[in-house]
């Protein structure tokens, strides 16, 4: 099955910055619709950022618009997620999924992605 893994999560100061990167196995890369989404403890998984299978579309959640910017490398079937002034109510487990892409642009509902990468680790102190 298709199978996305993270990397890159960690712990960073308030106003720093991190990049997570998502490479993607078992399915063809580009013609997937990529997303990033957050969970932090007791709350529901919320979308943060997503981008089409072309690249030319990208949305983002308005907690992080003008901060985030995500970007994929279909020759290296990866996307990433760059992350600048982060603050704590960044702090969340990240998740990059994956779905087919629609006509209309890139879902920010979670249970309409059917692949999920295992999540990596975004601490924000301070």
């Amino acid at each position: 099955q298709v199978q996305p893994v993270e990397s890159g999560g960690g712990l960073v100061q308030a106003g720093g910055s991190l990049r997570l990167s998502c490479a993607l196995s078992g399915g063809t890369f580009t013609i997937r619709t990529m997303a990033w989404f957050r969970q932090a403890p007791g709350q529901e998984r919320e979308f943060v950022a997503a981008i089409n299978w072309s690249g030319g579309g990208t949305y983002y959640a308005d907690q992080v618009k003008d901060r985030f910017t995500i970007s994929r490398n279909n020759a290296k079937s990866t996307v990433d997620l760059q992350m600048n002034i982060l603050n704590p109510e960044d702090t969340a487990v990240y998740y990059c999924a994956a779905r087919r892409p629609r006509v209309g642009g890139a879902s920010r509902t979670p249970d309409e992605y059917p692949y999920w990468g295992q999540g990596t680790q975004v601490t924000v102190s301070s």
